[in-house]
């Protein structure tokens, strides 16, 4: 498993959002340059999670972007399972992969099983909360 650009991108995104929640809409192009990120690159990314109903957006003057929940209501788990095509640690592993016909007599099979267990259970457990808490010292954090 490989985390992309585009999951720890959204997660620098959420973080930003969480962090200057009590200011309202935020514009793209405000969140880009603190993040250090291009802007076209983060309107995909946007996109994606206003998509998903976790950012709220809001087009033209005064315009923006935020939160549509409390930091501590999103996982982790929850922002990269969205941006990535998948966590599992093995292909086989995947939510659209055929089932294999060796999975009966894998050996191998209970070790990905396991580790996408703990993968997803550490994921699940870490919030934006969480992750606000961390080093406040600035804005200058890299997942």
């Amino acid at each position: 498993m490989l985390i992309s650009t585009k999951g720890r991108y959204a997660l620098r995104v959420m973080i930003d959002l969480a962090e200057h929640q009590g200011e309202g809409f935020i514009p793209l192009k405000i969140i880009a340059r603190r993040q250090e990120i291009s802007e076209k690159y983060l309107e995909n990314i946007i996109k994606l999670l206003v998509r998903a109903k976790l950012l709220n957006g809001l087009r033209g003057k005064g315009g923006g972007y935020q939160l549509t929940k409390a930091p501590e209501q999103y996982t982790v788990g929850a922002i990269l399972r969205l941006t990535e095509d998948s966590l599992a640690p093995v292909s086989c592993m995947e939510a659209d992969a055929a089932v294999c016909p060796r999975a009966a007599k894998c050996r191998t099979l209970p070790i990905w099983q396991g580790l996408a267990q703990v993968i997803n259970d550490y994921l699940d457990h870490i919030t934006l909360a969480d992750l606000m808490q961390q080093d406040r010292s600035g804005n200058d954090y890299v997942i």
